[in-house]
Order: structure tokens, then C-alpha cells, then sequence
């Protein structure tokens, strides 16, 4: 398969997950290179990601300036870690009436992650460059194990400005009440990212929640063998995960932005070509790289 043949799949496609500069983690490139990049093969659009803060402002600084000559549609969102206040309705609420996309619930605030850094100590997660306080875990249950008030305010921002949900890096025992309430307040965009990286979320658990309306996000970064990081997993295992969830409930994110890492439009390269050659089909691949992430976003191509 030509580069030139992997890039006419990429036409359309939608990054919810890149991880842009400038950031506390070192950062291979701003907004405004990284969606450059995508432009050359017609993207259609990229979620900024931040772990410490809104990244709309960026955006919306860099419109006018940039941007604006790009075919391509950049959105920031919002992750709910202590730098933002952690579960913070009124930074949530001003993210998203500013034109925010995404609000990922805690990330490496979450219980989950926490834990799993303390067991995987080898762990490529990039560590700040500039000295910040620990980090403290946020969760959504209170002491007796109930929802917290504030997920309830911030779940209705969401639904009242058609925003996507992601879950965060939450495991599935926060996962499931967040997803219960958000079905019963009418949310419908909802993802959860890298189910088998520090949440460690099972097929089983995935097919349920994917059942429920949830896409599961697989993050192109950890299966880029052109990649130096020690962890790459090999193509099968996302065919695998691809082929029990169903590509009608899959998208793929890169995840990508770290300075350690190829760039996003190299990782998308890469991956796509090992999708191919195991034998994913094209109408499949259209679906989890582009079609999906249009409509979680509310895009035309």
C-alpha cells in the first residue's frame, strides 16, 4: 500500500485525542503545526488536548491568525484535573459556551491512573518539565460511594451544548454511574479512551458500554512500531479489540503530541498501512478514522 493510497483513507479523518503544545509535558507541536500537518491530507477536524488546562483559548487566539487558512476545524476541550479545579462546573461551563468540544473526566487525576503509575513505574507517560505540585486524585463518588453533586452540573453543560463525554482515564467502576446518569439526562456522545492502557478495562466490559452508546477510543501512539517508546503493542491486539467491540463503536484517536513521539499525521500513517496489511477493510477503516468522529463532533467532511 502507497503512502499516497494510506493518505486517501486519511482524507475526512478526525483526531479527538492529540496532545498539542504549549504544556507543563514537553510537546512535540502547537495548535497551529499540528493542524498544518493534518491539513496536507485533508483532515477534517482535531480536538487539542490538554491534562492541565483548556485548550480553547489557544484556539480561538490562533484562529484569525492561522487557522482560519486551513481547511481543517481545530476544537479545544477540557480535562478535569487539579490544575482546572478538578470537578469545576463553572470551567467546564465557560470551556464549552466558548466552543469547546470535549470534556474528558479526570485523567491523571483519576484513581486509576494514579495507581497505575505507582505499579508501572516504567511508564512512558511524559513527566512535566517545570516544577508542579503532586497530583492530588479526584474522583467522582463521595465517601458513600455516590455520585457527586457537581458531575450532575457538569454532565448538564455537556448535554445543553453538545458536547462529547469522555471518560477520562477513569476505571469502570467510576465509568458506569457517570455513564448511567449521562443516558438518563439524554447525552449522546460519549467515549472512553485506551480501554486496555491504565484504566484496564476488559472486551467485556467495553462491548457493554459500547452497547450503551459509548465509542471506544483506540489511541494510535501505542501501536506505532516506527515509534521509540518500550511499549508498542503489535497491530493484532487492535484488530483484536476492533473486531470484538465492532468497528461501528470504535474510533481511532492518536494520542499523540508527546515530544518522544513521531508526529500525528506519521502515526496515523504508519498504523493505518498495519491495519491494512492485517486485513482491515477500507469501508472500516473511513468509519473509525473519520465517519464517527464527524458526527461525535457534528461535522460535515
Amino acid at each position: 500500500m502507497s503512502e499516497t493510497q494510506v493518505d486517501a483513507l486519511l482524507n475526512g479523518a478526525v483526531d479527538l485525542h492529540y496532545h498539542s503544545g504549549p504544556s507543563p509535558f514537553p510537546r512535540r507541536m502547537d495548535v497551529v503545526d499540528t493542524a498544518k500537518l493534518y491539513d496536507q491530507v485533508g483532515f477534517a477536524a482535531a480536538v487539542m488536548k490538554s491534562h492541565h488546562h483548556t485548550t480553547v483559548f489557544e484556539v480561538l487566539a490562533l484562529q484569525s491568525i492561522a487557522l482560519d487558512q486551513l481547511s481543517i476545524r481545530v476544537f479545544g476541550g477540557i480535562a478535569l484535573n487539579g490544575p482546572v479545579g478538578g470537578l469545576n462546573p463553572r470551567a467546564v461551563d465557560v470551556s464549552l459556551r466558548m466552543g469547546g468540544k470535549v470534556v474528558w473526566f479526570p485523567t491523571m487525576s483519576s484513581r486509576a491512573h494514579l495507581v497505575y503509575h505507582q505499579v508501572h513505574t516504567d511508564s512512558p507517560f511524559p513527566k512535566a518539565s517545570v516544577p508542579l505540585m503532586e497530583e492530588a486524585q479526584i474522583s467522582v463518588l463521595d465517601g458513600d460511594g455516590k455520585l457527586r453533586s457537581e458531575v450532575g452540573e457538569i454532565l448538564e453543560i455537556i448535554r445543553d451544548t453538545g458536547a462529547i463525554l469522555s471518560f477520562g482515564h477513569m476505571g469502570i467502576d467510576e465509568v458506569v454511574p457517570v455513564l448511567k446518569l449521562a443516558k438518563s439526562m439524554g447525552i449522546g456522545r460519549m467515549i472512553l479512551s485506551h480501554p486496555d492502557f491504565v484504566q484496564q478495562i476488559s472486551v467485556d466490559d467495553a462491548k457493554m458500554l459500547a452497547a450503551e452508546g459509548v465509542f471506544i477510543e483506540h489511541c494510535l501512539g501505542m501501536y506505532n512500531d516506527l515509534s521509540p517508546r518500550h511499549d508498542v503493542w503489535p497491530i493484532e491486539r487492535l484488530v483484536h479489540w476492533i473486531n470484538e467491540v465492532g468497528p461501528e463503536h470504535t474510533i481511532l484517536g492518536s494520542d499523540v503530541g508527546q515530544k518522544s513521539n513521531p508526529s500525528g499525521l506519521d502515526t496515523y500513517r504508519r498504523v493505518v498501512e498495519l491495519l491494512l496489511g492485517a486485513g482491515m477493510k477500507e469501508n472500516d477503516l473511513l468509519a473509525v478514522l473519520g465517519i464517527h468522529g464527524r458526527a461525535l463532533l457534528g461535522i460535515e467532511k
